[in-house]
């Protein structure tokens, strides 16, 4: 029970001990199994409260909307499929009224609910919403919409027809497996818990989820040990659950903090990361260069600082029970923190695979809807085309069959690119930055575009990618370079001169861009994002082809070399 929970305040902080009142119960949603702990811990704190935080993050906020837009979009859909089956409680009420028509609806044994909010479980310490309730033989089962791909070409998928959203009607797919997204199976094991404290849940172990695509609901089985260690989904969920009600309640209650801040990949959109930032750097913490679990494995060793990392000799280093594989990188890593330095030379000579044609190559996708930019740098020897920038672009909202139609264009100009330097006897290289997305929208452009004009064969295109044409910048940096402040194509082209003419240039930041562009909420389109998305791109092109020539010219010695820190 969380009713009454006592705590004392650390020491030093001046606070009294005091219990939790009805009205301050701790109530956690399904989030907090995937969230940093010291982050539920400040959300749970009374003394935080008005404490500056970063503002929101544009691109999550988008990502958000976007997550809306399709949760709205499958709920029409869904109530046009099912009819009087199907009932939706409606989103603009308190939650305690979305409640009480939630717990009514099921207590009516309506077939289908949908938004459903489901009746808080004070004595769990658990509150939620659902997309889809689905009644079943023996209760109610959730359903989730999310806006993402759930499959992926294969065997052994349970799916049912969105006309039929419901276990009884699952089928085992040939043609599909089941995507892992752990963050999906720990927010149904969170409605599945919630759902057995209203005694009209499901005695199984069963959620679906809804994709992107919207075709079909996937069914998992929260009860198979197919975790590390042989876990499950629910018993992964009710670990961690229970712990973040512990971060949370001792938070609430001013007791001693069970989490502290540590430097995460999730910080970077986190509104609580300036507080956090101020205390790791004033306490010079080792999660500024070593993050993750191997910060945390340094700390249990004694090595909580920058500082007492950076004094480690390279035998010590060897010793340090971390996960990357080039350990004594992590002690140089540390010197150049404390130096402020923004790249570190592995190596005493830089290089980089040249070619006498080269084209710089960067994709701009939206989300999973597809690619609708490919940006080429042609430069080098002449091959009969016209060196610089250029575009293949499709201004259709995505999913836009017109996006067969750019990539099919880019592919043909690249592919005669590559020709005429193959007739003229000249050698050729594309570059990219981290060959991750681009290789990805390569293929799966290929894939679903087959056969139509000018879309190559996915063999052809893989080919390509797996020969020695295809250069990964990324990889070049990232062998060559200890870089303390990451490795990203931002940080690393300012260290070679480049500038984007845009102030506010950035990927998360073009997926706005897009939407203006294209009219994707129903307004008009807005020319002048086309414009300032085709900026954008031509200087992430300019970025990789700066950082290639200045990798390989003189100036790049004077980047300090690691065995001189």
């Amino acid at each position: 029970m969380i009713t009454g929970v006592t705590g004392v305040m650390g020491a030093g902080v001046g606070a009294t001990a005091y219990a939790l009142t009805v009205e301050e119960k701790v109530l956690l949603d399904a989030s907090v199994v995937t969230r940093c702990r010291r982050r539920v811990h400040l959300e749970s704190d009374r003394t935080m409260r008005d404490v500056p935080k970063a503002p929101p993050d544009p691109g999550i906020e988008q990502r958000i909307s976007d997550a809306a837009d399709h949760r709205r979009f499958v709920a029409d859909r869904l109530g046009r499929l099912l009819g009087g089956a199907w009932t939706q409680i409606p989103t603009d009420l308190d939650r305690a009224r979305r409640e009480e028509l939630t717990l009514a609806a099921m207590r009516a044994g309506v077939r289908y609910v949908s938004a459903a909010q489901l009746p808080a479980d004070p004595a769990g310490g658990r509150r939620g919403s659902v997309d889809l309730l689905v009644r079943g033989q023996d209760g109610y089962v959730p359903v989730l919409v999310v806006r993402h791909k759930i499959t992926d070409p294969g065997f052994g998928a349970r799916i049912s027809p969105l006309s039929s959203p419901d276990p009884a009607a699952a089928r085992t797919d040939d043609r599909l497996k089941v995507r892992s997204h752990s963050r999906d199976q720990l927010r149904l094991a969170h409605a599945l818990r919630l759902l057995r404290s209203t005694g009209l849940g499901s005695a199984g172990s069963l959620g679906g989820v809804i994709g992107v695509d919207a075709e079909f609901v996937l069914w998992h089985d929260l009860a198979t040990p197919n975790w590390p260690g042989g876990r499950t989904a629910l018993s992964e969920y009710d670990a961690r659950f229970a712990d973040r009600l512990a971060v949370a309640t001792a938070a609430a209650t001013g007791a001693d903090a069970l989490a502290e801040p540590s430097r995460i990949t999730e910080c970077k959109g986190c509104p609580w990361w300036p507080t956090c930032e101020r205390q790791l750097r004033e306490n010079r913490d080792v999660s500024l260069v070593v993050r993750g679990e191997d910060a945390v494995s340094l700390r249990r060793i004694g090595v909580s600082t920058v500082d007492d990392l950076a004094r480690m000799s390279p035998r010590e280093a060897e010793e340090l029970p971390l996960t990357v594989t080039r350990v004594n990188d992590v002690v140089l890593l540390a010197r150049a923190w404390l130096r402020e330095l923004p790249l570190v030379r592995r190596v005493r000579e830089l290089s980089v695979p040249r070619a006498d044609v080269e084209v710089d190559v960067d994709m701009e996708s939206y989300a999973d809807s597809g690619a609708y930019m490919w940006g080429c740098l042609l430069s080098g020897a002449d091959v009969g085309h016209e060196p610089g920038y250029r575009a293949f672009v499709t201004w259709d909202p995505l999913p836009s069959d017109d996006e067969a139609r750019s990539f099919a264009e880019f592919w043909s100009w690249f592919t005669s690119v590559r020709r005429a330097a193959a007739e003229r006897g000249l050698t050729f290289r594309a570059y990219c930055y981290n060959e991750l997305a681009e290789n990805r929208w390569m293929l799966a452009s290929a894939e679903r575009f087959a056969g139509k004009p000018g879309v190559p064969a996915v063999a052809e295109v893989r080919a390509f990618i797996n020969s020695g044409e295809w250069v990964d910048l990324f990889a070049s940096v990232r062998d060559q370079f200890l870089c303390p402040n990451g490795k990203g194509l931002k940080v690393i082209a300012p260290c070679a001169g480049f500038a984007w003419r845009d102030a506010e240039a950035s990927g998360e930041n073009s997926m706005r861009w897009y939407r203006d562009a294209v009219g994707l909420d129903g307004d008009p389109p807005v020319p002048s994002q086309r414009d300032r998305i085709l900026t954008y791109n031509e200087d992430d092109v300019r970025a990789t082809w700066t950082i290639r020539r200045w990798m390989t010219s003189p100036a790049a010695l004077d980047v300090p070399f690691a065995e001189d820190l």
